[in-house]
């Protein structure tokens, strides 16, 4: 498989990104919702959908 520098560059921004938080899911969470509020713009939550089984 070719090297895609775009996607290596994704990857070590969201390798960046998750450090600054200790790799803590839930605190990457916290700061995603609150950049989303900071924004202003509309959030749309899509209903939720039922699965099979």
């Amino acid at each position: 498989m070719r090297d895609d520098p775009i996607v290596n560059e994704v990857r070590k921004r969201r390798e960046e990104h998750a450090a600054r938080f200790n790799f803590d899911v839930r605190a990457i969470a916290r700061d995603a919702r609150k950049r989303q509020q900071k924004s202003g713009k509309k959030i749309v939550t899509p209903p939720h959908r039922q699965t099979a089984g």
